[in-house]
């Protein structure tokens, strides 16, 4: 735990447009680092830092400040975590193209044995251009060639979604062919990630039916027929009554790694019988808070392992919030209030998806979770960017 002197106030808006003073407790809750949990298998999906120096524009090929990503990265490892590498916390589909994913990814597995981390990587079909694909061969093309790179490189796989494949599949049959034949051909089970749409409107009607229960069906039967190559299911739906279904219909050896962002508590926990291990964005904000708390349950404690994440839920909740799929802008703000990178910019620009009032809020829930490791520096960077936005000192 680190205390710094109390930090000066800072303007911020509120929900109806009126700016008031607000003064952080100033207060880090946490270690500074921690061992692996030993009772479940966390991953926290990370952000990429932005080269804002580069010329770039919000259509051209992503520039990534690779000192600063990878030593995000060896952040979160020193925190006992593993690392869920170039999935859609790094901005996959949303400014992150495949060639800047490849060096990603190449970078990442290589410091992971330099730091002796864990490390799973996303493969997926996002470099065929949208609508380009004209067969389920194409995309079973695709998924196997970035599923190449990846073992090629040393690194795990995450099967990710494949807007690809949500347009061009007739039903259920194309999802069981392709995920069968790419899930074949692995060294290493692989991790499937189902991106619920809430998070990528492109994947509606994933597994080839707009009822979810139905679409759980068929990915049962994808996971079940695939079994040995298949670690586990990373689950982003946001629904917990779902995923408490369906981790129950899972084959005994297949890990459910909760991807609900709005109440991982509960599903990391688990109800005495099963449990979710873990895969979540949010864990690249709350990486102290989340080691302090699994160690906690490695020991027994589970009221400990509640009490010290029920305060970074709301702000899990607020960053997660309509519309989810900018989440990215409040895991990548977050970073920046903390000196993990010394600006406010993004892939792509996907900095503007957020407003002024959201990134306030942000900040406050941030600081009541404890989470915010100099309060002083969190405040001079709020004012600039509050001042951008036109809160003044008043």
């Amino acid at each position: 735990m680190v205390a710094f002197s109390m930090p000066e106030s800072v303007r911020l808006p509120g929900a109806n447009g009126e700016v008031h003073d607000y003064t952080p407790a100033g207060r880090f809750l946490y270690a500074e680092g921690g061992p692996p949990p030993r009772t479940r298998l966390p991953y926290a999906a990370v952000h990429v830092v932005a080269n804002a120096l580069a010329d770039t524009n919000p259509v051209g090929p992503a520039a990534v400040d690779w000192d600063r990503t990878l030593a995000f990265r060896r952040h979160i490892w020193a925190y006992g975590l593993g690392v869920a590498e170039a999935m859609d916390t790094a901005q996959r589909g949303m400014g992150l193209d495949w060639d800047a994913s490849k060096e990603l990814i190449r970078r990442s597995v290589a410091e992971a044995k330099a730091a002796s981390g864990r490390i799973v990587c996303g493969a997926q079909t996002d470099h065929l251009a949208p609508g380009s694909a004209r067969a389920v061969r194409d995309v079973e093309a695709a998924y196997e060639e970035q599923c190449e790179f990846v073992e090629g490189q040393g690194g795990q796989v995450v099967l990710m979604a494949s807007r690809e494949l949500a347009r061009i599949a007739r039903g259920p049959d194309d999802y069981a062919r392709v995920y069968g034949r790419v899930l074949s051909q692995l060294r290493r089970p692989a991790l499937i990630h189902w991106l619920g749409e809430v998070f990528d409107p492109a994947l509606a009607g994933y597994w080839g039916y707009r009822d979810i229960d139905r679409a759980m069906n068929v990915c049962l039967e994808i996971i079940t027929e695939n079994a040995e190559k298949v670690e586990g299911l990373k689950l982003s739906l946001l629904d917990q009554k779902r995923e408490i279904g369906m981790r129950a219909m899972l084959p005994r050896q297949v890990r459910m790694f909760t991807g609900d962002d709005f109440d991982y508590p509960t599903t990391i926990a688990g109800d005495g019988e099963r449990f979710s291990d873990a895969l979540l964005g949010a864990f690249d904000m709350i990486a102290p808070a989340a080691s302090a708390a699994l160690l906690a349950l490695d020991g027994g404690d589970e009221e400990s392992f509640r009490a010290i994440l029920a305060p970074t839920v709301p702000l899990s909740r607020h960053v997660f919030g309509h519309p989810t799929f900018y989440y990215k802008v409040g895991v990548v703000f977050l970073a920046y209030l903390n000196g993990h990178q010394d600006h406010f910019r993004m892939v792509g620009g996907l900095e503007s998806g957020r407003s002024a009032m959201h990134l306030a809020q942000t900040f406050v829930l941030a600081d009541q979770a404890g989470l915010l490791r100099d309060a002083k520096l969190a405040v001079d960077r709020m004012r600039a960017v509050m001042a951008v936005a036109g809160v003044g000192a008043g």
